[in-house]
């Protein structure tokens, strides 16, 4: 069993040798966690992350309020020592259904009865013990997609894979859900990694040889950046890679970007580990109106929830601090107007390869 996996099972059987204890000794037992609300997230300016605070709260057995999720909360980590023990990985949504039986036959209730109860309390046991879900055998959907000059050595089962990112064609490397465990990156020789918002735009950039001709890795998270995305991101900038994002001029699109950089409020317990402050957003941004004219007629009305937004991110302590933010998020809320990065295309099919090396070459980032 590899250490990570040994530490999660020992910590497991902590929380259980605990609740025993306390049973034993006629104490109450409770679970404690830290608090996951917005009034117990702050934003780190120094390190540059949303991090959570250290307000707690407890989940006591004998509390007739409490006593419903206590119980929940200790059958998730029941399973989870299980799966652990017999070495097997199961889907949040499979754990959902290992846990959805009746209390008993005469008891009209059960443990779950819709996802949404039980995903929560996965999270719970994440803050309360310094551990990712993926460190507990669960995993998420696959979401994402790579492609470059990289190995990768998967463990899966008993076999080691040698995974080759630069020769999977048109489709890439699928992004797993856990990029943590038995999985390690190698023989990484790139320039830089480039993050493209959208699955269609990688398709393009990886038909043209895009990321062959400038040395680069390419992802695309296929829309909201997954957290097995966000972590691969993470550790390609630990080896020393800039990290590019390239999204649309958009409420969507900034939002990507900013839990690429400074992770996201519902995951700000591990915001050290998933989030890149060094993250620079290379497009595209309305200023590129003026860069390139032709993008005039091609942008589109923003709707009511854009502006809503970019009235919202104009009060964010870590957008507002940068005038170049500030001034883009202006822009839009004066012309209401976005712009996606597909219109890129518009002078001929090639243009965004060479609007990213423009880009790249003057250093042309927001921050």
């Amino acid at each position: 069993m590899a250490n990570n996996e040994t530490n999660s099972k020992e910590k497991l059987e902590g929380l259980g040798h605990g609740i025993v204890k306390d049973v034993s000794s006629g104490t109450n037992p409770k679970f404690t966690t830290l608090t996951r609300t917005r009034s117990n997230i702050t934003y780190d300016k120094r390190e540059g992350y949303l991090r959570l605070g250290g307000n707690k709260e407890d989940r006591s057995f004998l509390n007739y309020s409490q006593s419903k999720r206590f119980m929940q909360t200790i059958a998730i980590a029941s399973k989870c020592h299980k799966f652990l023990k017999e070495n097997l990985h199961a889907s949040i949504r499979g754990l959902f259904y290992q846990l959805k039986y009746s209390l008993g036959d005469d008891i009209d209730e059960s443990i779950f009865n819709e996802q949404g109860e039980s995903n929560p309390l996965i999270e719970d046991l994440e803050v309360s013990m310094g551990l990712k879900r993926e460190d507990l055998n669960l995993n998420a959907n696959r979401k994402g997609v790579l492609a470059g000059n990289m190995r990768v050595l998967d463990t899966f089962g008993n076999e080691k894979v040698e995974i080759d990112c630069s020769k999977m064609g048109r489709s890439g490397w699928q992004i797993p859900s856990d990029v943590d465990n038995d999985i390690e990156f190698v023989d990484i020789k790139a320039k830089y990694v480039l993050v493209v918002e959208k699955d269609a735009v990688w398709q393009r950039l990886n038909e043209d040889g895009f990321w062959k001709k400038e040395n680069i890795i390419l992802i695309t998270p296929q829309g909201q950046a997954s957290r097995g995305v966000r972590r691969i991101i993470r550790k390609l900038a630990d080896k020393g890679l800039p990290i590019y994002v390239f999204t649309d001029s958009d409420a969507w699109g900034w939002y990507i970007y900013w839990t690429i950089k400074t992770g996201s409020i519902n995951l700000a317990y591990i915001g050290r580990t998933i989030a890149t402050p060094e993250a620079r957003f290379i497009g595209v941004t309305l200023s590129d109106v003026n860069r390139y004219p032709f993008l005039s007629k091609l942008t589109i009305n923003a709707n009511d929830l854009d502006m809503k937004r970019a009235q919202e991110m104009m009060n964010y302590e870590w957008i507002k601090a940068h005038k170049e933010w500030v001034k883009e998020l202006e822009i839009m809320i004066k012309t209401k107007k976005k712009l996606e990065q597909d219109a890129l295309q518009g002078p001929r099919l090639t243009f965004i390869g060479d609007y990213i090396r423009e880009k790249v070459k003057e250093n042309a980032f927001l921050p």
